[in-house]
């Protein structure tokens, strides 16, 4: 049996469940992420399109585009205003906020968009300036 966490919007109107593992969980540091989540750097976890369901709240759940032409989706509760997950259909993937997923062991194994950091991590993760390149970015790292 697949292991299973739950989590929801800051009111509880929209919950989510993902399922198996992540497919990866790291820190953003991009000025996108930044703004969106009110922090200086986001804590990330990575799932399949297949492994993510909306459980309660579908109606509650918005999606804001920044830009007609951005890859991010970023969704959000219509009630509270709570983030709950961000869209990104050219991956295939869901990028759930590690906090929304309470009894997620958040184990992060990188950093991406490291070159627009505002909080520098001396944490020994790879960090990459923008992306890895299997996932169309450049690939370059960036040393502690």
């Amino acid at each position: 049996m697949a292991k299973t966490y739950e989590g929801s919007c800051f009111c509880g109107a929209v919950r989510i469940q993902v399922s198996g593992d992540s497919a990866g969980m790291g820190y953003c540091h991009c000025q996108s992420c930044r703004s969106w989540s009110g922090s200086p750097v986001h804590a990330s976890t990575m799932w399949l399109v297949d492994a993510v369901k909306v459980t309660a709240g579908a109606d509650a759940l918005a999606t804001f585009q920044k830009t007609p032409d951005s890859i991010s989706y970023r969704q959000f509760c219509s009630r509270c205003g709570g983030h709950v997950m961000i869209h990104h259909p050219t991956l295939g993937m869901y990028d759930v906020f590690a906090a929304t997923l309470p009894t997620l062991t958040f184990v992060p194994s990188y950093h991406v968009n490291y070159a627009e950091t505002v909080l520098p991590m001396d944490d020994g993760l790879p960090k990459f300036a923008d992306f890895p390149t299997d996932i169309g970015g450049s690939g370059k790292m960036i040393e502690d």
